[in-house]
């Protein structure tokens, strides 16, 4: 008797619990998650929690998504510069460069002015403007002198407008202040072989333990961008304040760089699927000619 009982109420309770899991799915889909947030949540960290999931899509390519769930947060509780930086990088990424060079000048001079300023930089560099591109990314280094990711991209941008010999500062900064990063050590490893320094990028690669797959990416890379540039002793240079605040002029066209170079990071992941790799390349990101959609980042 006790036995029946103990099973009877153990159905009980698994039936309750499964109750409980369907009442959070409608028509078989699930509701939003902030609404499924707890009540004692304060507002002001849910408005964080929903800031945080949007970059999130951000950063696995969810570009188009990130747009929607931009106008959403902006019904619920309103507009702020955190929230115009994700919609102008969104907007960037989906190929719409003039309402995301107009969102990002309208940031230079507040709380996300960096990242705006790198934003900017990225979209010149997409465009082919090797000057405009350097101007901003040196700003916003110059605003945040500690972010290796700016450091790196100003550091590559400059590899790629042939002033290698400017570029060694921003990229060994990079490789120093995150030495377990395989991206800045890669990057390094490049401006060594442009020049000439063979054994100190091997050294490199060697030290930073990136795969042989990942070292053959790293020569190619510098195979390709010496063949693209030819070293100069500096970049033109204009005043900071000349070089993105406003939107530039719309980019003409240029042959397409070639494929194998485009594609660095996604060849070493097709190559190395459990080994260390290189996180994606400037040359990756400046080079995509067509804006990310929501299978193709």
């Amino acid at each position: 008797m006790r036995h029946a009982v103990l099973s009877r109420l153990c159905l009980l309770l698994a039936a309750t619990a499964l109750c409980a899991a369907c009442s959070n799915m409608r028509n078989g889909y699930r509701q939003d998650p902030m609404a499924l947030a707890s009540p004692e949540v304060a507002p002001q960290d849910d408005k964080q929690l929903y800031a945080e999931l949007i970059a999130k899509m951000q950063q696995q390519g969810a570009y188009y998504a990130s747009l929607a769930h931009v106008d959403a947060y902006r019904q619920r509780y309103g507009d702020s510069p955190q929230l115009r930086l994700l919609n102008a990088d969104a907007l960037r990424e989906t190929g719409q460069r003039e309402a995301a060079l107009t969102m990002y000048a309208s940031l230079t001079s507040g709380p996300q002015a960096a990242a705006a300023w790198h934003g900017l930089g990225l979209v010149a560099a997409r465009d082919g403007d090797a000057v405009r591109a350097e101007q901003a990314l040196a700003k916003a280094v110059q605003l945040q002198p500690l972010n290796t990711g700016y450091l790196g991209d100003l550091g590559f941008a400059r590899l790629r407008a042939g002033d290698w010999a400017r570029a060694q500062e921003p990229l060994a900064k990079a490789a120093e202040l995150s030495p377990g990063s395989a991206k800045a050590n890669a990057n390094l490893a490049v401006w060594a072989l442009l020049r000439g320094q063979n054994e100190m990028a091997e050294t490199i690669m060697r030290n930073a333990r990136l795969t042989d797959s990942a070292q053959a990416e790293v020569r190619r890379l510098a195979e390709q961008l010496r063949q693209q540039a030819t070293p100069a002793p500096s970049v033109q240079r204009a005043p900071a304040s000349v070089a993105a605040a406003a939107p530039a002029p719309a980019p003409t066209a240029r042959p397409a760089t070639p494929s194998a170079a485009r594609r660095v990071a996604a060849d070493i992941d097709r190559r190395t699927s459990s080994d260390a790799r290189l996180a994606p390349s400037m040359l990756e990101r400046f080079s995509t000619a067509s804006p990310a959609s929501e299978n193709t980042p």
